[in-house]
């Protein structure tokens, strides 16, 4: 089946995340703009995630838990799972793996935890901003461990991506797939390097505000609209 997807969306839990992006509103927004399936990817936590995924059930459009994680070497990779308890589980292991720099709301934002309306439960404490102690090397077969799948944010940007930090793509770093932002030009990056050929090449809106969540330009071919499918899908796994 043919699914509109936006697989790297944050909320007001990131802390560049406007506190408009409730899990309410961000879901409500996709569906509007007429998407079937969006990922929720905040900095370095999934704890809005189960907010999301169940206003995307009373809505009907598919909530994919996952997290934009910040690598040891300050490159930027999309982590998805199939299951919330998988989510949550990876989150937690990453929120052992953060620096204990307590965040400023005055300076970085609230990073407000959410629930399915406008109501704060609470805050994470602690800065999402920073790297995480794990490498980009170790990074798929991490995410593995949680039944995940991964790949790298925004190549094409001139900061916090893989290009932009490393220069190059290798085998060993065993991605699937990459990201480009909706203005790139695939076949540009394709040439220059060669390992992405066999890889999915994926546009996302990285979207921090209602306003910058665009309409559809990335379909996708799935036997069914669920997060499950769609880690197979980037796992090639079918």
């Amino acid at each position: 089946m043919r699914i509109a997807a936006d697989l790297h969306l944050h909320s007001c839990l990131s802390p560049c995340g406007d506190n408009d992006m409730t899990p309410y509103n961000l879901v409500n927004m996709a569906k509007l703009l007429g998407y079937d399936m969006i990922a929720l990817t905040d900095h370095n936590s999934c704890l809005n995630c189960e907010s999301a995924m169940k206003v995307g059930e009373s809505i009907g459009l598919t909530v994919v838990p996952g997290m934009e994680l910040c690598t040891a070497e300050e490159i930027h990779c999309v982590c998805l799972f199939p299951e919330l308890k998988n989510a949550l589980e990876f989150s937690e292991m990453i929120h052992g793996t953060m620096p204990a720099i307590k965040n400023k709301p005055e300076i970085y934002g609230e990073q407000r935890i959410m629930g399915t309306g406008d109501d704060i439960k609470g805050y994470e404490e602690i800065l999402l901003h920073l790297a995480s102690s794990v490498s980009i090397d170790e990074l798929a077969g991490v995410v593995k461990q949680y039944d995940g799948a991964c790949f790298p944010a925004h190549l094409d940007r001139s900061s916090y991506s893989v290009l932009s930090v490393l220069g190059f793509l290798y085998p060993e770093l065993n991605f699937t797939a990459a990201e480009l932002t909706p203005e790139a030009d695939a076949a540009v990056y394709i040439e220059k390097n060669p390992l992405l050929r066999d890889m999915k090449i994926f546009h996302n809106s990285d979207a921090h505000y209602l306003e910058n969540m665009i309409e559809p330009v990335q379909f996708l071919d799935l036997p069914e609209c669920s997060a499950r499918a769609l880690v197979n899908y980037i796992n090639n796994l079918f």
